[in-house]
């Protein structure tokens, strides 16, 4: 039986997956977030808001990401006028999941290029919002291969802005700005040190935390106990399987 199927009457459930620790994981980024534009990106984190919506955070207004609203299933609701979707962002009342190539310890995220700007060895998708999403609403990060390339001890190029940077700008920059977390395949990570360098706040089940340390370009910060990452309620279980994704596509992107 896959993962995304409904076992018979009486039968276990099948074993919830580490795509779906993931799922949780990027839902409860919004968690208490109230009436803000949840714009997640990618198959996961757009699962997660769906969850959180349909759970513990039913004020969100879901987008697709970009200038699209969409309903509970995904589909597109409406168009937010890009005057409107501004003045949203710019205030505060956005909260973006990205993705990122690279991410360094103090969070910030690198999407254009790798090596040298001037004659980089790969072009990747350009700086796009990053600096106007990260100085002006709270932005997570969503990477489902947790590897040295991706977080890295300094990015090659700065897109999204980190806190030392932020910092580094004075209150102008980090007045809205606020990265709640950062999850992976592996675990969950928050900038909740006194420096805001990035630290371990749970493992997925069936990780340790030398691996987390294997797979990070950086000294991550790790407190004495690690808790692991919250276990799926049945009744979340049994919308992720059976109402948001029965396709499985966080199998897709994260498999156990």
């Amino acid at each position: 039986m896959s993962p995304a199927s409904t076992p018979a009457p009486g039968a276990p459930a099948a074993a919830v997956t580490r795509a779906e620790y993931c799922v949780i994981a990027c839902a409860e980024a919004w968690r208490d977030n109230g009436e803000v534009l949840a714009s997640p990106m990618g198959p996961i984190p757009s699962i997660g808001a769906r969850l959180a919506k349909r759970t513990f955070s039913p004020d969100l207004l879901l987008t697709d990401g970009e200038a699209m609203l969409v309903g509970l299933d995904g589909t597109p609701e409406g168009w937010l006028p890009y005057r409107q979707h501004l003045t949203m962002v710019t205030g505060g009342r956005r909260h973006v999941m990205m993705g990122a190539s690279q991410l360094d310890r103090f969070g910030n995220q690198n999407i254009s290029c790798v090596g040298d700007w001037s004659r980089p060895t790969r072009q990747l998708l350009g700086v796009r919002g990053a600096p106007v999403n990260t100085l002006n609403n709270p932005t997570s990060y969503w990477v489902p291969r947790h590897s040295p390339r991706v977080f890295v001890e300094r990015v090659d190029m700065v897109c999204g802005v980190g806190y030392d940077r932020a910092a580094a700008a004075g209150p102008s920059a980090t007045r809205f700005h606020r990265i709640p977390r950062v999850v992976s395949d592996l675990g969950v990570f928050d900038f909740a040190t006194p420096e805001h360098s990035m630290r371990l706040a749970s493992l997925h089940p069936g990780v340790t935390v030398e691996q987390v340390r294997e797979a990070t370009g950086f000294g991550l910060s790790v407190p004495d106990e690690v808790p692991r990452t919250r276990e799926p309620t049945p009744e979340e279980l049994r919308l992720i399987r059976e109402v948001i994704d029965p396709g499985g596509a966080r199998d897709r992107e994260v498999r156990s």
